[in-house]
């Protein structure tokens, strides 16, 4: 985050580490479900006191993965493993979905919702290896939620600057070309799932595996 030669692409990201206003959490491994029940108590906690953090705020999480299956999992295994783990969040969550925001996620103002809270997923793995701007050497998330993405495209004209410089760090970060999903909330082609989970090529899912609503109905 700190690296000066070789910025990480994310510029608010960058600004929210320098100004302290990341919050961290580590949990176990993501194919248990009493991990889910971990991320659950982060997230929660998070939610109840992220505004009085900062206009930059996001909740990192780690995950500890055994050594095999950092050696081992594909991509496309991690992924599976990423929406499991919002599917089950979503199954646990004890608020009603915000009557705002579709229950399709194919539609364009889709986006992840927990304790009444929107939020914009980012999954990063050890798989990774052509998109260095999604590895890590753990499964790791960065959750923001939609009212600091809000406060940042509150400039338009700015928020289309730092965009463009997003872009082109990534194109130099990276060993392979910007991800064609990679859009802006709220455009009729724009879809936030495609967004959260960005394999290390060009491909990405059809559908969205993304299917608990039963909380909606609490």
């Amino acid at each position: 985050m700190s690296d000066k030669d070789r910025p990480f692409p994310c510029i608010p990201a960058t600004i929210g580490f320098s100004l302290n206003h990341l919050r961290y959490g580590f949990i176990g491994d993501p194919r248990k479900h009493t991990t889910i029940l971990e991320l659950s108590s982060l997230l929660k906690t998070f939610t109840e006191v992220s505004r009085n953090i900062g206009n930059y705020a996001s909740l990192i999480v780690f995950y500890e993965i055994p050594v095999d299956m950092k050696n081992n999992y594909s991509v496309e295994q991690y992924e599976q493993l990423f929406w499991y783990q919002l599917n089950e969040l979503a199954a646990i969550d004890d608020e009603i979905w915000p009557e705002e925001i579709p229950t399709d996620p194919h539609r364009p103002l889709w986006e992840f919702c927990f304790h009444g809270e929107k939020y914009f997923m980012f999954c990063a793995t050890p798989a990774h290896t052509n998109r260095r701007s999604r590895h890590f050497n753990t499964m790791m998330l960065a959750i923001t939620p939609r009212w600091v993405l809000k406060e940042f495209n509150k400039s338009q004209n700015q928020a289309k600057r730092i965009k463009e410089r997003i872009r082109r760090r990534l194109s130099q970060y990276d060993s392979i070309s910007v991800h064609p999903d990679l859009n802006s909330y709220g455009a009729e082609d724009n879809f936030e799932w495609r967004q959260y989970f960005i394999r290390d090529d060009d491909t990405s899912l059809s559908k969205c595996p993304f299917h608990q609503f039963l909380n909606i109905w609490k």
